[in-house]
């Protein structure tokens, strides 16, 4: 046998037991006449010794390994002089009797260890390296324990595991599609799925009542750290249900993986609507880990002679509890950091409140100590605090301000990276308008049904319409979101146009779903959890790619194996993508 124990499982109790082990160098240390081998597989590390009493034979042999180098070993468990107190198998060491190698390795790129030398470029070209790092390794090891965790607790709920199609037809509304060209159906695409909706309704339809999946995902977008060109959904359906019953039911799995992986009890979450959201944190997926609300002081910052303010729709104020001692550099760097175009605010406005009580601000000519201290008494501001306000365009600067705020509570370390506050947003609007099309959109997807109190605004006050639909958020990330669907056909025949979809458009795209719901389709909600998302907070991470064996760069590209490529010409042929003209 290649192994009697793993490298990570002997202790001091197997002291003078014969054991042999398998796995790759990960270090080589020679002092004076004894060698140190670091041997390394996925569960752990042992400290292989050959003193100057081994065979030339064996110190032979152990002359010409190297890193990374795949041998086999034979020895007995001795207990440590030197212990390692930083791994298990730190109290033991093995006096090696043979060694058998069974793959020489070519000096890898980078460093196989915890602090390794290597760049997210490099590492990600040799992907197959870095996942043998135990920090790497341990993040799918997380992965793996909570799919498992997730389809037993969704299991102990009746609910039914079930695959939905991979090639399906392109919609046109939310993301791009990837496409795929049908050979057998010239001129025709599937498309990849952004979501399996449509599938999991028809599962309503046809009476499975609980639906989940953990299925890959596909979207053409532009990258960024919590984003993948593939990524996977803990996707999920209920029958006879209400928006009550999907957030009972998906809250308690997301305690229960609290309670199962970091040992915490999280309590029930607080609900914000999505108006307050947006008042007070100016984003849709508000971080509670600490305050610095919003302060809307549009009415009593106007009227002076101070044209920014009187021209702007609305005028907000944060309050950063003892920093009125920020110097101008500090205050001008992050006057440049609203207006970076990534945020794209006009300028920033400050008042330091001083510890004498009184007040400095960046508008002193325009405003008077009596003015600013009501701006102070409204934003509950004390001496030592420092007020940052923005104006313009109401939901734009409520956009620029959350910035403003994260970047501060970065800034005064508020941010606890231990702590989980998980909250649901609810009552988002159905629609959203946009200028350049001059058409509604949904906010989540044509299938998402209004509150029942707001169907009436539906026909002359669309944009006041909230939706029966709800978010997931933990500190500052959107996990998931669902929403209760729309399952009579007359209000879903009303949406279509509100989207703008013909009759003929709509029967194009979705007339096998509307279709279906003739036969008798029952009340539904459901909702999908970003899975690689939740994977990357429960392991403390910013960027998802950590939690993926085989990730995309932020090109979208698989640098490891140089994807996307070209095909060859004959492909092209056969999927009609390429034509050749006749000669002449």
């Amino acid at each position: 046998m290649y192994r009697t124990h793993t490298c990570g499982e002997l202790r001091i109790s197997h002291k003078g037991n014969e054991v042999t082990l398998s796995g790759w160098i990960q270090r080589l240390r020679k002092l004076g006449g004894m060698t140190f081998i670091d041997l390394r597989d996925r569960y752990g590390i042992t400290q292989l010794v050959v003193d100057e009493k081994a065979t030339e034979y064996l110190k032979a042999t152990v002359s010409k390994l190297g890193r990374e180098f795949v041998i086999q070993t034979n020895g007995i468990v001795l207990e440590r002089q030197s212990k390692n107190n930083k791994i298990p198998t730190g109290e033991i060491e093995i006096d090696i009797k043979s060694i058998k190698v069974l793959n020489k390795a070519e000096t890898p790129p980078f460093t196989i260890q915890t602090d390794t030398d290597g760049g997210d470029e490099l590492r990600m070209k040799y992907r197959y390296l870095d996942l043998r790092r135990e920090t790497v390794r341990e993040n799918l090891v997380l992965r793996s324990k909570m799919a498992i965790l997730i389809r037993n607790y969704l299991d102990s709920l009746d609910f039914i595991e079930t695959e939905t199609p991979v090639l399906m037809k392109s919609t046109p509304e939310g993301a791009r599609d990837f496409v795929v060209p049908s050979r057998m159906n010239p001129g025709e695409f599937y498309a990849l799925p952004q979501s399996p909706q449509v599938f999991k309704q028809l599962l309503m339809v046809a009476g499975f009542d609980k639906y989940y999946q953990i299925v890959k995902c596909f979207r053409d977008e532009d990258l960024r750290a919590d984003r993948q060109p593939e990524f996977t959904q803990i996707d999920c359906e209920m029958s006879f249900v209400e928006q009550e019953d999907v957030l009972d039911a998906f809250e308690g799995l997301t305690r229960h993986l609290f309670k199962e992986i970091k040992d915490i009890d999280s309590g029930v979450f607080p609900r914000i609507p999505y108006a307050k959201a947006m008042d007070k944190y100016g984003s849709d997926k508000p971080d509670t880990r600490f305050e610095m609300l919003f302060n809307d002081i549009t009415n009593i910052a106007k009227g002076k002679d101070f044209g920014i303010f009187n021209n702007a729709e609305y005028i907000v104020a944060i309050t950063a509890k003892g920093a009125a001692e920020y110097s101008r550099k500090q205050l001008d760097a992050l006057t440049n950091y609203v207006k970076r175009p990534q945020i794209g605010a006009k300028g920033l406005v400050y008042v330091k409140y001083n510890s004498d009580e009184t007040f400095k601000s960046s508008i002193d000519k325009f405003y008077d100590s009596t003015d600013i201290e009501k701006w102070a008494n409204q934003c509950q501001a004390e001496p030592g605090d420092l007020l940052l306000i923005l104006s313009g365009d109401k939901f734009e600067t409520q956009k620029q301000m959350c910035e403003l705020r994260l970047e501060m509570g970065r800034q005064l370390e508020l941010i606890d990276k231990t702590k989980f506050n998980p909250l649901w947003v609810t009552d988002f609007p159905l629609l959203e308008w946009d200028d350049d099309t001059q058409r509604y959109y949904a906010m989540h997807h044509p299938f998402t049904a209004p509150k029942p109190e707001d169907i009436e605004l539906l026909e002359n006050a669309p944009d006041k319409v909230r939706a029966n639909a709800y978010d997931l958020v933990i500190n500052g990330v959107e996990i998931g979101g669902g929403s209760v669907r729309i399952y009579d056909s007359a209000l879903q025949s009303k949406m279509f146009k509100l989207l703008g979809f013909t009759e003929e458009q709509a029967n194009s795209q979705f007339g096998f779903l509307m279709n279906a719901f003739k036969y008798g389709a029952p009340p539904h909600a459901g909702i999908a959890f970003g899975f690689d998302r939740l994977v990357s907070l429960f392991a403390g991470l910013d960027s998802i790619r950590d939690v993926i064996a085989f990730p995309k760069n932020n090109t979208g590209r698989d640098v490891m194996n140089d994807a996307p490529s070209q095909i060859s010409d004959e492909q092209l042929k056969e999927l009609f993508l390429r034509v050749e003209l006749p000669k002449d």
